[in-house]
């Protein structure tokens, strides 16, 4: 709920109205984008869920013990950049309290940044406040968030009825602006700009959106107690919450349109102009309540979907060096590298490029899925991906699984044309290449995903194919990893310790060890 209850998805139906949706067509791509993104989400959460391994661990066994250093470091440079622009929206929240306390507070902060970094002094005062108000809670491990979580969604939910509310209830005799009525004329079926096509481009928008958090989920799955706690869990909540936040977005810009004079689909702009029409007391403290609200939103879904998960990528690559604590703070403290105010000014460019990343973040997650199910048949050999040499049955050909770059190219590379093309309107391309990249989700995910069992049918791996075949089913498997992660923790020491003086004794693995830590 927190990582959907957030502004960017409250934007979602502002990003779709704009391409020419009218606003009914909207919501049901906004449904049909989330139903699509929640069936990627559960898939890509199995491993984590059965076996309580992470992202960065279970794409071992994927791309190989070395080979998967290059999918993890793509997430944590897309951790560094939203996290970044994350904060700075962030900042735009702490911005409105600010304002709340004095109305003339751009006035009282003498500016000294130039105006060609998209920011003033006092918005960048703003957003240094909410990054330093966000440090102490990168200091709570990840397992032990689940109040801060509850709490933070549960201000948003409250804060999102509570403005559809006043926003209806106060919109006068004038009614809905025409935000409900907008809409190009558009043929509904035939070149890229027909109603159908259009429609499928938002679809992909929605999920490429949330592609990241998709891909990496199995460091949360693997949190779940059960594996249905973690399945079931998301299997309505995650669209549920979603489609709920992005049609509050559409109502409430439309029930604001005409007292505004033009539709404002940020909340934060929408309450600073309010401010600006009205600095009376009742709302200046409208203004304090909304902007603390929206700033706890923020700081729940940073928190979660971007500094845990860079850190958590980060422990994995340099596990001598970094916890997930000193990679979080690491994400946190050179994110402002990425000039998060410099992206706000290009913010079209921006969320194309982010939304767009799916082209190259469906393919990967597609490799997970494909091997999980159809290549491992749901076996995973959890000690193996923790072995960094030949002894383990992921390490391939020299620590890489070559089936999987070579998979993973054949899902980008039909769709990079496009997105180049997307990124920069003056790029011209075929009308059928831009219709290809509105398909690139699930086109990435299902042909890279064949590609790769394919590939490993044709050409298998000895090592892997004999710790697949072997006589232990995929629940024996699963349920040894049960047996071991609910013993305390101090008896798992003394499991792994006996294990490993076993395994000494032997010349080398045995093809159905499939043991979990």
């Amino acid at each position: 709920m927190l990582i959907n209850c957030c502004i960017p998805t409250y934007l979602t139906g502002s990003a779709l109205i704009s391409l020419g949706l009218t606003w009914w067509q909207a919501i049901i791509a906004i449904v049909i984008g989330n139903i699509i993104a929640t069936i990627a989400l559960i898939l890509s959460s199995l491993p984590g869920a059965y076996y309580h391994i992470g992202f960065p661990v279970f794409s071992r066994a994927v791309w190989g013990i070395w080979g998967s250093q290059f999918v993890v470091w793509n997430r944590i440079f897309l951790a560094f950049g939203k996290y970044g622009f994350q904060s700075w929206v962030g900042g735009q929240c702490t911005y409105l309290i600010l304002l709340s306390w004095d109305p003339e507070f751009e006035k009282h902060i003498t500016n000294k940044i130039p105006a060609e970094t998209g920011m003033t002094s006092s918005q960048f005062i703003a957003y240094v406040i909410f990054c330093v108000i966000s440090l102490p809670f990168l200091r709570i491990r990840p397992h032990r968030t689940q109040m801060f979580f509850y709490f933070a969604s549960s201000v948003t939910l409250v804060f999102f009825l509570v403005l559809l509310i006043w926003a209806l209830a106060t919109m006068g005799s004038d009614g809905f602006g025409d935000t409900l009525k907008y809409g190009i004329s558009t043929p509904l079926t035939g070149d890229r700009y027909s109603t159908v096509w259009l429609m499928i481009s938002g679809i992909m928008s929605i999920i490429g959106s949330i592609a990241a958090g998709i891909l990496n989920q199995n460091d949360y799955a693997r949190l779940a107690r059960r594996p249905g706690d973690a399945i079931w869990g998301q299997v309505f909540a995650f669209p549920f919450y979603s489609i709920i936040a992005s049609v509050i977005g559409i109502l409430v810009t439309a029930a604001t349109q005409n007292r505004m004079g033009e539709p404002v689909w940020n909340p934060p702009l929408l309450f600073a102009g309010l401010l600006a029409k009205n600095d009376s007391a009742g709302t200046r403290a409208a203004v304090f309540f909304a902007g603390l609200a929206l700033a706890i939103s923020q700081l729940g879904s940073n928190i979660a979907g971007n500094a845990f998960s860079g850190g958590i990528d980060l422990a994995s690559v340099f596990p001598k060096y970094i916890n997930i604590c000193r990679g979080a703070y690491i994400i946190a403290v050179l994110s402002p590298v990425v000039n998060p105010w410099r992206l706000v000014n290009t913010a079209t460019i921006f969320l194309t490029v982010l939304s767009g990343y799916g082209v190259f973040l469906a393919p990967m997650t597609g490799l997970m899925t494909a091997h999980y199910i159809f290549v491992a048949k749901m076996k995973v050999n959890v000690d193996d991906l923790y072995a960094g040499n030949r002894t383990s049955i992921y390490w391939y050909t020299k620590g890489i699984n070559w089936r999987a770059p070579l998979a993973w190219t054949i899902g980008v590379a039909p769709l990079l044309p496009g997105f180049v093309a997307a990124v920069n309107p003056a790029v011209a391309v075929p009308d059928n290449v831009i219709e290809l990249y509105y398909m690139n989700y699930p086109y990435g995910f299902l042909s890279s995903g064949f590609a790769y069992a394919l590939l490993h049918y044709v050409v298998p791996d000895d090592s892997f194919d004999a710790f697949v075949q072997n006589s232990s089913t995929a629940k024996e498997v699963q349920q040894l990893c049960d047996d071991r992660w609910d013993i305390p923790y101090i008896e798992a020491l003394e499991v792994d310790d006996n294990r490993f003086k076993e395994n000494s004794n032997k010349a080398g693995p045995s093809a159905d060890s499939a043991a979990c830590i």
